[in-house]
Formats: structure tokens, C-alpha cells, sequence
């Protein structure tokens, strides 16, 4: 099973063909899977709400800030449901998108280990244009452009996500819909934005080193048509279930530090830290990426059910 899950994500995975703009990035992705495979919601047995906040090229004036928010929780052994927010900045508000999603799974046990979920979601997105709040090279407004303001159009996608206690494997694509914004001028309306489909797969596994630390190998590769492939290869090692140190590598990207500690049983908080290895890592003004996250678990109601996965 295992095998032709693989299979069948990489097959769809790799006949892509277009032009897009990639969505948001995620260091700590394997914290906020819900946000791009519907089919996560309820996997980890307990009520579980995360918010994520990403400054992307600190010190560069304009770089791109991401906050989500995200629940997910299981309504019965196969049925789980989710929400999430996600909020989009570039440009100082010049660009501004707000999705938000309700998402669906349905999960089918293979064995007493082995699971398989098909997920749905649903929503919509706000865009916001405004091209005024640009400045030209010497400072000043770039007035007279066009805007959109708060324009509205839904969407939805898919996934389907395998795991047992010490594999997973999940590919989806959060949005289907491709939608082109113009600026509303009529006959001479010009294209100021388009949505693509974006694609994801990622995979991982944990291994006990001894009785006191495990290890995590993981991997997302993501395609949109017209940008190249992004991925996102990371090692993360667990200590006494409480102390998560790891790093990753963003292929012709990035290098990545993660930290996470376990507070209690119910609360998490993860730190991630990356460094450019582009010519714009190099430069004076951009400081890397950071993120903070912090889960909360809600635990009492489904205690029975909890399952200590490392992901």
C-alpha cells in the first residue's frame, strides 16, 4: 500500500505543465500540514489548533508576512473536520491575500497500524491589490495605478494522506480554480493577477535511536507550473518527547535551523530560522526568515484516542 500510494502521487505529481506564482512557504510545514492536504483534519486524534507567523527576508523593506490559523479535530474514528485562515502580505499591504477553509476527511483503516484519508476543502480568497502604496526609486508614491479592493472568488482542492505510527505519506493540491483578476476597466482591462493550481507530496519517517530519541527524515517537494520545483528536504531529532532540534535545506534556497519544545501535553511552541544561500542572502539588508508557532491540544475529551506520532 505504502508502495502504490507513492506511486500514484508521483505520477500525478510530475505531469504539471503552466504558469503560476507559488503560495506561501513554510520552514515548519510538518506543524501545519492541515494548511495544504485537507486530508490531515482529525489525523491526530484530539483537537488541535496551531497559529503559525512567518516574516520572510527580515530587513527588506516590503518582504512578504504570513500568519495562519488553523483547528482540526476528529468527529469519530473516521470523520474530521477543519478550518483554517491563512493571511498573505507583500509590499507593505501592496498585495494582500486572505484564504480561509473549511476542510473534510474521511479515513479508511487498511490494518490495526496502517490508515489511508481522503480529504476535501472548501472556501474562498480575498485579494487585495493596491498599486499606490508602491514608491519609485526615489521615494515617492507610485500614484495614478490600478486596484483591486477585497475582491472575493472560492475555490477548492484535495488530498489524500497515508500514515501509520512511524510513516506517512500525503499529496494534494489546495486549490483547484484558477482565477484571473483584472482591473475592472472594461474594454482595455488589463491582467493584474492570476491563481494557480499549486502541487504538494510530502513524505517522512521515524526512527527510535534509543528508548529516549527518535528521528524524523522528511521531505516536501511542491510544483507550480511557470516557478521552479521547490523542496524542502529536513532531519529533526526528538529528545525524552519534549526537545525537537532539526535543520533543513530549500534546494538552491535556503539552509534552515527548527526547534521545538513540548511544554505539557497540550502545548507546543517551534522556532525556525532561515538563511538565504541566494545573492539575496547575501546582501546587507535581509537578516533571513524567521517563524513561531504554537499548538494547542485540547486532550481531556479525546484522551483515549491520543496517538503520540512524531508528526
Amino acid at each position: 500500500m505504502r508502495k502504490l500510494v507513492l506511486t500514484f502521487a508521483l505520477t500525478i505529481f510530475l505531469v504539471v505543465v503552466g504558469t503560476a506564482q507559488q503560495d506561501a512557504q513554510y520552514t515548519q510545514y510538518m506543524y501545519n500540514t492541515i494548511g495544504i492536504n485537507p486530508a490531515y483534519a482529525g489525523s491526530r486524534g484530539v483537537l488541535s489548533i496551531t497559529a503559525l507567523h512567518r516574516s520572510q527576508w527580515v530587513g527588506l523593506d516590503g518582504a512578504p508576512k504570513t500568519q495562519t490559523l488553523n483547528l482540526h479535530t476528529p468527529i469519530n474514528q473516521r470523520v474530521g473536520l477543519g478550518f483554517s485562515i491563512v493571511n498573505d502580505e507583500i509590499g507593505n499591504g501592496t498585495n494582500q491575500d486572505t484564504y480561509f477553509d473549511a476542510a473534510f476527511s474521511y479515513t479508511i483503516p487498511l490494518s490495526e497500524t496502517e490508515k489511508l484519508s481522503f480529504g476535501l476543502k472548501a472556501g474562498g480568497h480575498l485579494l487585495n491589490l493596491d498599486f499606490n502604496k508602491l514608491r519609485n526609486y526615489n521615494g515617492e508614491n507610485a500614484a495614478g495605478t490600478n486596484t483591486i479592493d477585497k475582491r472575493f472568488s472560492p475555490n477548492f482542492g484535495a488530498g489524500i494522506y497515508y500514515h501509520t505510527d512511524r510513516f506517512y505519506a500525503g499529496f494534494s493540491v489546495p486549490n483547484f480554480l484558477e482565477t484571473e483578476h483584472f482591473d475592472g476597466s472594461g474594454e482595455n482591462s488589463s491582467y493584474l493577477a492570476k491563481e494557480r493550481m499549486n502541487w504538494y507530496l510530502i513524505v517522512g519517517n521515524v526512527f527510535d535511536l534509543n528508548p529516549n530519541l527518535k528521528l524524523k527524515p522528511a521531505a516536501l517537494f511542491k510544483v507550480v507550473t511557470g516557478a521552479p520545483v521547490q523542496i524542502d528536504l529536513s532531519t529533526t531529532f526528538l529528545f525524552n518527547d519534549k526537545f525537537s532540534l532539526g535543520a533543513a535545506y530549500r534546494w538552491d534556497a535556503a539552509l534552515s535551523a527548527m526547534f521545538g519544545f513540548q511544554m505539557n501535553d497540550r502545548i507546543m511552541l517551534g522556532l525556525a530560522y532561515d538563511k538565504e544561500t541566494t545573492e539575496l542572502g547575501a546582501t546587507q539588508f535581509n537578516d533571513g526568515s524567521f517563524e513561531i508557532f504554537l499548538r494547542y491540544e485540547f486532550l481531556k475529551k479525546y484522551k483515549k484516542i491520543v496517538a503520540p506520532r512524531f508528526f
